[in-house]
């Protein structure tokens, strides 16, 4: 795939957005623009994580589904979700029906009230892991970074599960850590003025 793509209105984008026609929207008003709100952060972190092994465009078509039959993505219902909970997911046929997946999610959500309580918020934490722009690799050239790394290993210390380098890294260019639009992509310019915007949380 070509590492742009010019769209209807002849505005060039990243490639991967010409995959699939639901791919359009999510680039233009989401993907790389900064979260500063634990929520949507800790979704984003158990979308990625339902995704390993799986194709984001399989995720976002049944991101809904997910939202519902997670309440939301609202970590503190989550905390409390029993077997009762588990067995009615793994009957969902709108999410993706994976004991391990699921289990992890409901394991995070008490990590997530963890880590709040000792660091006040969820993006507070995840943002001191944001990597120098001028030391970034290329746009969309690499998989993992020392940053995603070390935020991975970070995680599953305090007892996340699913939340390798790769995942954190997806995680990080969604939810705009990093500006990974690549050159001549009509967002690119957008994201950066978004990210020289955002104040950062906890600072």
């Amino acid at each position: 795939m070509s590492k742009l793509f010019k769209a209807a209105d002849g505005k060039s984008r990243c490639g991967w957005c010409g995959a699939a026609p639901e791919f359009l929207d999510y680039h233009d008003k989401e993907w790389g623009y900064p979260v500063d709100d634990d929520q949507r952060l800790f979704e984003k972190l158990c979308l990625e994580s339902f995704q390993s092994g799986l194709s984001w465009r399989t995720i976002l078509a049944k991101r809904e589904n997910f939202r519902a039959a997670f309440h939301d993505f609202d970590f503190d219902r989550i905390a409390g979700f029993t077997r009762r909970d588990i067995n009615r997911l793994l009957k969902d046929e709108g999410i993706v029906r994976h004991r391990g997946k699921i289990e992890a999610t409901i394991n995070n959500a008490k990590r997530a009230q963890e880590l709040i309580e000792q660091e006040g918020s969820l993006a507070a934490y995840v943002w001191s892991y944001e990597p120098d722009a001028k030391k970034l690799a290329a746009p969309q050239s690499v998989s993992t970074s020392a940053e995603s790394i070390a935020l991975s290993k970070a995680l599953k210390k305090m007892g996340w599960k699913f939340v390798g380098p790769t995942t954190v890294y997806a995680f990080m260019q969604a939810m705009g850590l990093i500006n990974d639009h690549v050159n001549g992509c009509v967002c690119r310019a957008r994201v950066e003025t978004a990210r020289n915007k955002f104040k950062r949380p906890g600072r």
